[in-house]
């Protein structure tokens, strides 16, 4: 795999190039008066393969408060900066440079050694997402803020115990993308949101089921017409999903998720509701609200716009965790007899904590 470049944060790049103007929030996006045709059983035809891929965030940044659209020199300036960003990240890298050498920040969350991939490897997108005419602030839309909402106490301490580092104790401790189990992130859901490649879908409708093929690490999502929900002791990878149509509206309701795939630390008890409307011959728009009153202070909804792609979409072949797995428990068995704990971090010669950033 290609070392990455040295280059510049695409959030630094973003601020020093836009400050957001104050303006009242734009209302909710109206979907234009368009009926989807058809297929075979009567339903509104949503077949085709489908792209979530966009540069517009999850949460909003506070300088667009509770702004939902951005205005076109926003937008603009956000896509410009992009351009940039992936320009500056796919320039060949010096062969003399070790991977110390490497830029601690190199954007889109990577530091340091993480800083493995051009950013030609990856597909995030390259437009802020629009829906209806409106380059929106972020993904989430009601909290207004465009925030998810604080968590409980025992939200938090699910959170924690989820994300700490030293889960080596063996490959079930380890993440379900790791593993090759689920999507990493949220791609397959419920609900589906955009990562930073592998961000299309392919949707197949029969009379009695609506099927969604999820490219990142090969999902698929089955989602029953006018069907009842399982025993809620029966849990299942990305839930149980009964879906009924509402006119021109896919409204699905999932419930019974693994505990292991709860969102952000949401647990089996999560409900979540999607709402998928063809807005044109070329958009899905994707509604969503998520409930877990045990994990979250209040019910989040978000939009989404599936825009239609060119397929098909090929196999995701998951082999990472297949070939690094042997080697992550043995280098936590070698830390541990040594005295080490493998989830301390990264230590310097002396065996002292390193200095942040340091691999």
């Amino acid at each position: 795999m290609p070392v990455k470049s040295a280059a510049l944060s695409i959030a630094a790049v973003i601020s020093a190039l836009a400050a957001a103007p104050t303006f009242a929030q734009s209302p909710a996006a109206k979907p234009p008066a368009y009926h989807a045709p058809r297929n075979a059983f009567g339903q509104p035809d949503l077949e085709g393969v489908w792209t979530n891929a966009t540069l517009t965030t999850l949460e909003r940044d506070p300088k667009y408060s509770e702004r939902l659209a951005m205005t076109p020199q926003e937008a603009a300036a956000i896509e410009h900066a992009n351009a940039k960003f992936i320009a500056q990240a796919n320039a060949p890298t010096d062969p003399k440079l070790k991977t110390t050498d490497l830029p601690y920040e190199c954007g889109r969350g990577f530091k340091g050694s993480d800083c493995g991939y051009n950013f030609a490897w990856t597909d995030p997108g390259t437009e802020v997402m629009a829906i209806a005419g409106e380059k929106r602030t972020s993904i989430i839309v009601d909290p207004p803020n465009g925030r998810l909402p604080p968590l409980t106490d025992e939200g938090r301490t699910r959170l924690a115990a989820r994300f700490r580092r030293g889960a080596f104790d063996g490959p079930e401790s380890r993440s379900l993308g790791e593993r090759c189990i689920l999507s990493f992130g949220s791609a397959a859901g419920p609900p589906m949101l955009p990562l930073l490649y592998n961000n299309n879908y392919q949707i197949y409708q029969s009379k009695d089921e609506v099927s969604i093929l999820v490219e990142m690490v090969h999902d698929l999502r089955h989602i029953r017409l006018d069907a009842q929900h399982l025993p809620p002791s029966i849990k299942e990878w990305m839930g149980d999903s009964v879906g009924h149509w509402e006119g021109d509206t896919l409204v699905v309701e999932t419930t019974n998720m693994r505990p292991e795939q709860g969102f952000r630390g949401a647990g089996g008890d999560t409900k979540v509701t999607e709402r998928f409307t063809r807005i044109s011959p070329t958009q899905i728009l994707y509604r969503f609200t998520v409930e877990d009153p045990e994990i979250y202070t209040r019910p989040f909804s978000g939009e989404v716009a599936l825009n239609a792609a060119r397929g098909p979409i090929y196999e995701y072949a998951c082999h990472e965790g297949n070939y690094a797995m042997p080697g992550i428990l043995a280098g936590a068995r070698e830390m541990e007899k040594e005295g080490r704990d493998p989830g301390a971090g990264p230590r310097d010669a002396s065996g002292a904590p390193a200095a942040e950033g340091s691999e």
